[in-house]
């Protein structure tokens, strides 16, 4: 596993990242509105949006003074790539388990 999936997986591994994956899902918004809906502090919620920025799953445009962060579905995607990789392996080894304990009834 490269650097950048590390991140990746990294990014997604924490319940309050993928809530917050889930919030910019729906629409953009400033960290301020992110932190909003959840009970951790503003300079943690800060931390996540700047892991899930690393990750590749969160983009910044400024609007004035504001960070606007918003969802990237090119990270999803990509993730979602090379987690399909090991579906399709996994669905393979699946399908020879069934032929053997099929045959040996």
């Amino acid at each position: 596993m490269g650097v950048e999936q590390q991140k990746s997986f990294r990014a997604v591994a924490d319940p309050t990242r993928r809530a917050i994956i889930d919030l910019l899902a729906r629409h953009e918004m400033n960290a301020g509105a992110v932190a909003d809906h959840f009970t951790i502090s503003r300079p943690a919620v800060a931390k996540h949006l700047r892991i899930l920025r690393d990750g590749g799953f969160v983009g910044v445009r400024r609007r004035g003074r504001e960070r606007i962060h918003r969802l990237r579905a090119e990270g999803l995607r990509a993730l979602a790539d090379w987690v399909g990789h090991y579906e399709q392996f996994w669905n393979q080894r699946l399908a020879v388990l069934k032929r053997e304990v099929e045959e040996n009834k």
